[in-house]
């Protein structure tokens, strides 16, 4: 039963990493993808100790492979990657621990998410790097979805932080596009409406996203459901908030 659930476990990762094109959330993942690759090729090359907020899945871990000394995964939920059960809110590691921390799609859930982002900052190191993404628009996924997020919301959030760098994951016509799969993918629940749809209904919104956006070359991202940022800890900043204890 283990052995499957972590077979289960990997696929699911695999596929946020390079999914195929019949995944609804092609467009942006694949974007995802690609901005975090050029980031973490900025960092480093010393072996880093690194923390993924929320990282039951990892799907990113594989773009951090010969950078590693130690890869902590932090959830609420168990899944056979998790190494510590525990909330983003209270991360039971003292001051100045990781030199990168992944943080992705977890803040939407966060009743508080200035209290997580203090968290990590406390247990990054001095000029210790996050990355994080998350939503700026889509359907509801789960009932304890609190927030969706702007660009001036995470500079915001990240006002603690030095080098602060937001990125869309596509602009407004990957949005769009995205837009008609997110709100297909309500109504394919049903293994065979699901079938049907990932191989008309996904593809074509995909491809002809990605044609457009390339062919109309438009750098507006007034639609753009998805964002990226990075951010370093500076020793000693005073605007980071306090986490609630």
């Amino acid at each position: 039963m283990q052995s499957q659930e972590l077979k289960k476990t990997v696929t699911a990762a695999r596929e946020r990493l390079y999914p195929s094109v019949r995944n609804p959330h092609w467009l942006i993942l694949r974007q995802r993808r690609e901005i975090f690759r050029r980031w973490i090729s900025d960092l480093p090359a010393a072996k880093l100790m690194i923390l993924d907020v929320g990282g039951r899945l990892q799907p990113y871990r594989e773009l951090l492979d010969g950078r590693i000394r130690r890869y902590v995964s932090l959830d609420i939920r168990q899944t056979p990657l998790v190494d510590v059960i525990a909330a983003g809110e209270r991360i039971p590691f003292t001051r100045d621990t990781f030199d990168l921390i992944l943080c992705t799609q977890e803040l939407e859930y966060v009743p508080e998410p200035k209290v997580v982002i203090a968290e990590i900052h406390r247990v990054l190191r001095p000029g210790g790097t996050l990355i994080l993404s998350a939503p700026a628009a889509q359907p509801r996924d789960a009932d304890e979805e609190c927030w969706r997020f702007h660009p001036a919301g995470l500079r915001k959030l990240l006002a603690g932080y030095a080098d602060v760098e937001v990125v869309p994951e596509g602009g407004s016509i990957t949005g769009f596009f995205r837009t008609i799969n997110a709100c297909a993918d309500i109504f394919a629940r049903y293994p065979v409406v699901r079938f049907l749809f990932s191989w008309t209904v996904f593809p074509v919104a995909n491809v002809l996203g990605f044609c457009l956006e390339h062919l109309v070359g438009s750098s507006n991202d007034q639609f753009t459901v998805n964002y990226s940022s990075r951010a370093r800890k500076v020793s000693g900043d005073p605007k980071v908030p306090a986490a609630s204890r």
